[in-house]
């Protein structure tokens, strides 16, 4: 059974209480896989200390991977010892560039299958979908890595487009018809809960998608 907790932006209070809720334990003492990788690209990595920042609040403990080092055989160890899977946010294509070339992206479809969810951050959130060309749209990423294949993880069959403000709606509006799965707008208080079958928007303000997402 899938557990995946797709957010614009980590855990913030407005949708802490849901992701708890999908962990089902005291969280204290829970280990985090916390992977930055997809943060290299950038120059200013604030976005990194606040996700372990919120990561710490709730009382979790934090192991941190950088894919750029790991292997299968290295991956399977750690990830098998982690009860969360935190993928955070930056650069889509070198993310799912280094998903690949670690082998990340076969061992995390293992551990889901353990029962460890995965938490994404805007571009984590985006490489489980079916693309990650969505991650271009408007001002988007720039496909630093010249990445032909954009073909994502594939554990839910939706697109995440982060960081939504109503400004967006009329770009989306119009993607959307360029490609056949649903798409999700998240704002950053807002993430969708995967618990196995069960798919639902959890967080503040409206809930935005396109091509059907049910």
């Amino acid at each position: 059974m899938k557990r995946l907790f797709l957010t614009s932006a980590g855990l913030p209070k407005e949708t802490r209480n849901y992701f708890l809720e999908l962990l089902g334990k005291d969280p204290k003492g829970t280990l985090v896989a916390f992977i930055p990788t997809a943060a290299d690209p950038e120059d200013d990595k604030w976005f990194v200390n606040a996700a372990k920042k919120e990561i710490k609040e709730i009382g979790m403990k934090i192991m941190e991977i950088d894919l750029k080092k790991e292997d299968k055989i290295s991956l399977m160890e750690k990830l098998s010892n982690c009860g969360v899977i935190y993928v955070n946010g930056g650069n889509t294509f070198y993310l799912l560039d280094w998903a690949r070339k670690s082998g990340f992206d076969e061992v995390v479809k293992e551990q889901l299958k353990n029962g460890k969810i995965y938490v994404g951050v805007s571009a984590g959130s985006i490489i489980p979908g079916p693309s990650i060309e969505i991650a271009s749209w408007g001002d988007g990423d720039r496909n630093i890595v010249n990445l032909n294949d954009l073909t994502g993880l594939n554990f839910v069959q939706f697109a995440i487009s982060p960081h939504y403000v109503s400004e967006d709606r009329k770009l989306l509006e119009e993607m959307s018809k360029k490609v056949n799965y649903s798409i999700v707008a998240l704002n950053n208080s807002q993430a969708v809960l995967v618990d196995g079958e069960k798919i639902r928007i959890v967080g503040v303000g409206e809930k935005v998608s396109f091509n059907g997402f049910k």
